[in-house]
């Protein structure tokens, strides 16, 4: 399954760090940004997540929600957030049915190897739970500032 621009978000109710849950529908009335991501501790999820935390004043100012989302067990979300302060919600999707609902669950190659895995992707779901914006294939530099600004802008 995939997902564009104008479709209703797709609800899940997943594990996050902490020890509590994130259901989307629950947090209808306020834009949320879901960013898909490979795996803590990587550098470029790393970097992500770090530019997440440093603008995360921002999204708030405009009462954003962030979400990060990856196979990682919330355990391992846990220490990913202490280890870089992070300031938002990390999701586990350890079973990959939310990463295969917003289609980001794809064949990839690495070294001449294909596998599957995440597909490091950002999705801007508004305050009546309709999908704005999706970046498919991300590349971390500046990618939080667009988000941000696709954010102020709804």
């Amino acid at each position: 399954m995939s997902i564009a621009v104008g479709d209703k978000a797709p609800d899940f109710d997943l594990p996050t760090d902490g020890g509590g849950h994130v259901k989307l529908s629950d947090l209808q009335g306020q834009p949320v940004v879901i960013y898909f991501y490979p795996k803590d501790m990587t550098p470029g999820c790393t970097t992500e997540s770090c530019d997440f935390r440093d603008q995360h004043p921002n999204f708030a100012a405009v009462n954003a929600k962030i979400i990060g989302i990856s196979k990682d067990s919330a355990a391992r979300h846990d220490k990913f957030k202490e280890k870089h302060d992070l300031n938002f919600t990390l999701a586990s999707d350890e079973e990959s049915d939310v990463c295969e609902r917003y289609g980001v669950w794809k064949e990839k190659s690495m070294y001449g190897k294909k596998f599957m895995g995440i597909e490091r992707t950002t999705v801007i779901v508004d305050a009546e739970g309709v999908i704005r914006h999706i970046w498919p294939k991300v590349k971390v530099k500046g990618h939080v500032d667009e988000v941000l600004a696709a954010v102020q802008a709804l």
